[in-house]
């Protein structure tokens, strides 16, 4: 039985599975799941019988991103007061504030900060947007199914999703990864396998088995040498990623005002009127 509430994580043998488990909210990501993912990352990493780690979503998708309604981190753009309490909120349960939360937990992002670099496989069927598709990128190995679709949601919400930019362009080095940055569009997963930013694309339902089929695969190479691999090809990223932190800091998107339009027509279920202010 899993001791955690909003993810599942238990071990087969030598390969490990992460299940977000907030079905009814598509896996969105709130403080706990946040922190309950962390802390099952750290439980993978120090586990010397897990050698390979699938990580993937229950119901209908991976993650639809950071579920802004509840996240303690925003609480929400629209509401200054209700923003402010969230984040003393979130302070005293000892989780990341607003501003912290935008501009990401830096460049070591979800798998850049490990001891043992143990390749972590994304499962992704459905949605990877925002979070979803910030995590889904720094696993060393992707499939999607028929049905996925990524998007760097960040943009839409008035936030810099650049850090999810650097990770996609490390594997993807296209103008698609462009215009996912500036317009926060939804790209196909039979989109993004053809340019190289999955490794395998299955009918749906079939991603968790494909998922264990490359652990297998994994798992007959000399562990050593895989996580050698895994180490250098995370640096890519993380050095990319961590080149930006000094960038994100000077623009502070989360004070701007479109930050909050963003939020209140989210809310109020409108299209928002931007200002560039």
């Amino acid at each position: 039985m899993s001791k955690y509430q909003t993810i599942t994580y238990e071990r087969k043998g030598r390969i490990a599975y992460l299940m977000f488990n907030r079905p009814e909210a598509l896996n969105t990501m709130n403080d706990e799941l946040e922190r309950e993912t962390r802390a099952a990352l750290l439980e993978y990493d120090l586990d010397d019988e897990a050698w390979v780690l699938i990580l993937h979503g229950a119901g209908r998708c991976f993650c639809a991103g950071v579920d802004v309604r509840t996240h303690g981190s925003f609480a929400l753009a629209a509401d200054d007061k209700a923003r402010e309490e969230g984040q003393v909120a979130a302070a005293k349960k000892g989780v990341i504030g607003a501003a912290q939360h935008l501009l990401g937990t830096g460049g070591e992002g979800w798998m850049g900060r490990t001891i043992n670099y143990k390749p972590v496989i994304a499962a992704v069927h459905g949605y990877a947007l925002g979070g979803g598709a910030h995590i889904a990128a720094e696993c060393d190995l992707v499939v999607v199914t028929e049905d996925a679709s990524f998007a760097t949601s960040e943009t839409s919400r008035g936030m810099s999703g650049s850090r999810t930019w650097a990770k996609i362009r490390t594997f993807m080095p296209s103008k698609v990864a462009n215009e996912m940055l500036m317009t926060g569009s939804r790209i196909p997963g039979a989109e993004l396998y053809r340019l190289g930013l999955a490794n395998r694309l299955v009918p749906n339902g079939e991603h968790l088995q494909a998922a264990e089929e490359l652990a297998q695969k994994l798992l007959e190479a000399p562990p050593l040498a895989v996580r050698d691999a895994v180490r250098v090809s995370r640096r890519l990223w993380v050095q990319h990623a961590t080149q930006l932190d000094h960038e994100m800091q000077l623009t502070r998107l989360d004070l701007t005002e479109d930050f909050k339009e963003a939020g209140r027509a989210f809310m109020e279920k409108r299209k928002p009127v931007f200002k560039a202010r």
